[in-house]
């Protein structure tokens, strides 16, 4: 390129979390940045949008002599990156990136995922983007370790570019640098949660509902995110979002109509 890349930040975790401050100052390495997070976590969401209130979108100011745009929003990752590319930025950007997450994205995680909505919208939208996320939930989490590969793979999919319609899953281990063994392309691993509702009761005598579950894989396979994560690499999957079953639509056919 013979200008820097203009790159598009954004996150579910909110603008002030620590993920996407290293986030944006790797991005800063890399090229022109311009920052469109919400205003508060949005973890969970998947790829809800805004339809039935209004959505502010307001510059902030949260590093000293900064040399990057930010710019707060009240709606969801994916309000972020549709109200980023139609009012906020001045070209299409080469790139989004979103993260960094606090805490896992892979396999099933990646359809209720804030972060990898956010990075799909991109997608749909044409433009190259990447998810990070750090196995760590804490808001106190070391994203130190995480910056090598955020790098790398950042620069790699602006030297390499993405096939239409896929955007990219990264997960990197909850691991010091040093023992962290490097990258793996994989496959989504099948596994799911399986779930409960707490039920419980407030002062007020109404019963209420608390979200509890147990993450299971039963995937063995040695190709798989959870593997590769489990064995200290860093896992990245090429997901889709046509969500077609193309293997299907033949049998399907022969139903009787």
């Amino acid at each position: 390129m013979t200008t820097k890349p203009l790159i598009l930040v954004t996150n579910d975790d909110g603008i002030t979390a620590p993920g996407i401050r290293t986030l944006i100052h790797v991005m800063k390495t890399i090229g022109d940045v311009i920052v469109v997070a919400p205003d508060s976590p949005q973890s969970g969401m998947g790829h809800a949008i805004t339809i039935n209130d209004t959505l502010y979108c307001d510059p902030v100011t949260l590093e000293p002599d900064a040399t990057h745009k930010e710019y707060t929003c009240s709606g969801t990752p994916a309000d972020c990156v549709k109200l980023a590319n139609q009012q906020i930025v001045p070209r299409k950007p080469d790139i989004c990136v979103s993260g960094i997450n606090h805490g896992s994205n892979s396999s099933i995680n990646v359809i209720y995922s804030g972060t990898m909505s956010a990075a799909v919208e991109a997608g749909v939208e044409g433009i190259p983007a990447i998810g990070f996320s750090l196995l760590d939930y804490s808001h106190e989490a070391d994203f130190e370790p995480s910056k090598k590969y955020v790098e790398k793979i950042t620069r790699q999919v602006l030297e390499n570019g993405l096939p239409k319609g896929i955007v990219l899953n990264v997960n990197i281990p909850k691991l010091p640098a040093g023992e962290i063994k490097g990258i793996k392309i994989c496959r989504q691993a099948k596994a799911q949660w399986v779930e409960d509702f707490d039920k419980r009761t407030n002062p007020m005598g109404r019963d209420y509902y608390w979200l509890t579950g147990e993450f299971v894989n039963q995937d063995k396979g040695e190709d798989t995110d959870e593997w590769a994560l489990s064995k200290g690499f860093v896992s990245v999957v090429p997901v889709q979002f046509d969500l077609t079953a193309h293997h299907f639509i033949q049998e399907l056919n022969e139903w009787d109509q």
